[in-house]
């Protein structure tokens, strides 16, 4: 595990220990993180810890053409009772995903520190949100940054039944329609892999990186 300094740097993400645990220290400017993201690695941590740096092996993504959507969701699709958008309220998105209690969850990994950065690079035109109302009202979404023909996903939020994953299927078409190639899911969950995400080795998403990103 390699320590950071101010220096804008990482080792290689090959680097990384068993967990997927590369580096710690450093910052969350928007330098550090778009490097990071370049380089297959992204911040996770607590926010009493150090600020720590993931690249795990496999990887958990999605092929949008892979998307994976169920009788019941095509039913939620189609009936009209929710509204799709994107980019329309980062700022609550985020907060939600922040302030919404998960399953098995003591607490969040959205401090402070990484809310504002994430909203100085959506400002930037980095990170993205994509929505999901109902009545006018914000009950789900997700957010995370689009670096060339890659989307990588950060969190989403759901405050009524299948919200999250209105917003997620909706943005994953989308963002097909718009050539991305892969959605980084980070790390394994059930919930994403019933939409078609799987596990790739890290070397194969790093290839992958380097043609889309243009690193």
């Amino acid at each position: 595990m390699f320590l950071l300094t101010s220096a804008l740097f990482f080792p290689p993400a090959d680097m990384a220990d068993e967990e997927g645990l590369l580096a710690m220290g450093g910052d969350l400017s928007t330098e550090r993180l778009l490097l990071a993201y370049r380089s297959g690695i992204f911040p996770w941590y607590n926010e009493d810890e150090p600020i720590c740096w993931w690249s795990p092996d496999p990887r958990f993504v999605l092929y949008p053409a892979e998307l994976k959507v169920s009788n019941s969701m095509k039913t939620v699709l189609q009936n009209g009772k929710y509204r799709f958008t994107t980019n329309r309220a980062f700022e609550q998105v985020i907060g939600n995903c922040k302030a919404v209690s998960r399953r098995g969850q003591d607490g969040t990994w959205i401090s402070p520190a990484m809310q504002k950065a994430y909203i100085i690079l959506h400002k930037l035109g980095y990170a993205h949100s994509a929505e999901t109302w109902q009545d006018g009202e914000l009950i789900g979404g997700l957010y995370g940054i689009r670096l060339g023909n890659l989307f990588f996903g950060e969190s989403m939020f759901s405050l009524k039944p299948n919200a999250s994953k209105f917003a997620f299927i909706n943005y994953v078409r989308q963002l097909q329609k718009e050539n991305v190639q892969l959605i980084d899911c980070q790390l394994h969950t059930n919930h994403l892999e019933s939409l078609g995400a799987r596990m790739i080795p890290r070397e194969l998403f790093t290839q992958i990186l380097v043609t889309n990103t243009g690193k």
